[in-house]
């Protein structure tokens, strides 16, 4: 069972200046390694993670399984899992950090949970042909992509990201299942899954909790252990989320919106996304309509 004290890491620990706000990371592996030389010890994070070897050795544990390390090797991680590695001192390659809300602003929920690295019954770790170069290609646009002042940055870094786990995927082999994950992990993919299903009409903890057979507190206290964030801070997430992605690519009003994500008043709704987002809807439409 994975260890309670654990570090669980957040992307804002990774950005230059640790804002909260930070969607996505992505540097060179030896870069990487030598600006957070912490990052080989066993913790675990809040985002998705994506891990891929162009030169070097050595091993990758996660969820106490180790891999070998070595080069055209891809390596996925949800989150809540636990890794550590050992590398080779010439260990080079690319390392990428994503949280669920960047890939859903643009994704279907439902895609992401099908990929078969994020998926717990199956191997995090693909094993590619040293000579490829896609992918390799997709990762250094992305570092490029990241160095500019475009205003629709992050939607191009979004889309070679799409576009990087759907050909990942289809190189992914048929395989046996791997061993579960630990109970408390599990736990918290199921919450994930519930809360894709039904954020729309219930944003009560206790509704999801009900469902996994725990108590509010526990389903929070679970959470912020596996993921760093309560169950209570998920759920508003995926509900603003959804908003954002609703008014920046729909044409329906804002009382069309908040009806449709379970809102009864429009105006409730309109404090809602001011309370986490840090303005009213119509100014986010206008200024998502502006980078257009």
């Amino acid at each position: 069972m994975r260890n309670k004290k654990l570090p669980v890491l957040a992307l804002d620990q990774f950005s230059e200046d640790h804002r909260p706000g930070h969607h996505f990371y992505i540097e060179r592996l030896e870069e990487h390694l030598a600006r957070f030389p912490m990052v080989s010890l066993p913790h675990a994070h809040s985002f998705y993670l994506v891990l891929y070897v162009t030169q070097g050795k050595g091993t990758h544990t996660i969820d106490l399984v180790t891999y070998d390390l070595r080069v055209g090797g891809l390596y996925f991680l949800v989150p809540g899992q636990a890794h550590s590695w050992t590398l080779s001192a010439d260990a080079q390659g690319y390392i990428l950090f994503f949280s669920a809300a960047f890939y859903l602003r643009h994704y279907p929920a439902d895609r992401l949970n099908s990929y078969p690295f994020f998926n717990p019954a199956h191997s995090p770790v693909l094993y590619l042909l040293p000579t490829e170069t896609n992918l390799r290609e997709l990762l250094a646009r992305m570092l490029e992509e990241k160095t500019t002042a475009a205003t629709n940055q992050e939607e191009v870094v979004g889309a070679y990201l799409y576009l990087l786990l759907e050909l990942a995927a289809r190189s992914y082999p048929q395989e046996k299942a791997q061993p579960m994950p630990s109970h408390g992990l599990q736990q918290v993919r199921i919450f994930s899954h519930l809360l894709d299903a039904h954020f729309r009409t219930e944003k009560s903890v206790r509704f999801y909790a009900d469902r996994l057979a725990l108590t509010a507190n526990h389903l929070n206290a679970l959470c912020r252990r596996i993921v760093n964030q309560t169950a209570s801070d998920l759920i508003h997430e995926r509900v603003i989320v959804e908003a954002q992605r609703l008014l920046a690519h729909s044409t329906q009003t804002v009382s069309q919106i908040a009806d449709q994500l379970g809102f009864e008043d429009a105006s409730y709704f309109t404090r809602y996304f001011k309370k986490y987002v840090g303005q009213t809807p119509e100014p986010f439409r206008q200024q998502q309509q502006a980078l257009k």
